[in-house]
């Protein structure tokens, strides 16, 4: 059974991971605007991730005998200035969503609440991956600039991305 706070504090987060998904389906569909279908699809499959990372959320609070409450999903940005600044947002709203988990993985400590800290390490090491993916990308975005071959070529790359 989940203490009150910790079922708060988990349902908060779902909100966050659907804000997130929310977000790069919007970077997606502002990439297949622009004619960059290999980061429309690096988007795609980062919002298909988000949508994943909710609903081990909702099921975890499930599991733990605890309610899912759904809370609006605020609207994203649907303009950008270029690639470069997608993904600088992105790692920007990834620095975010960790803090926001290690916020949880303090709380379930403060609670003594064991299982839930285990289940959050998951989390953990997810945004580990998700910032030095975006940095990545973010220092291959600056080498090449903002035009040209060179953006094509990371393009064709991220087109790669399977789920």
């Amino acid at each position: 059974m989940l203490k009150k706070r910790i079922e708060e504090a988990l349902n908060e987060q779902i909100n966050k991971e659907m804000y997130s998904a929310y977000l790069y389906l919007s970077m997606s569909a502002h990439s297949t605007h622009i004619g960059l279908k290999g980061f429309a699809n690096w988007f795609m499959v980062q919002y298909k991730e988000e949508v994943t990372h909710a609903m081990k959320l909702y099921e975890y609070i499930h599991d733990q005998d605890g309610q899912v409450k759904l809370t609006n999903i605020e609207q994203p940005p649907t303009e950008f200035a270029s690639p470069l600044d997608m993904f600088e947002k992105t790692l920007k709203h990834e620095e975010f969503v960790t803090k926001s988990i290690n916020d949880l993985v303090d709380l379930a400590i403060k609670e003594n609440d064991h299982a839930t800290q285990i289940f959050l390490q998951w989390f953990v090491t997810e945004q580990i991956e998700e910032e030095a993916n975006d940095k990545e990308i973010i220092s291959k975005l600056k080498l090449v600039g903002e035009k040209g071959s060179g953006l094509f070529m990371i393009d064709r790359e991220l087109v790669a991305r399977k789920e």
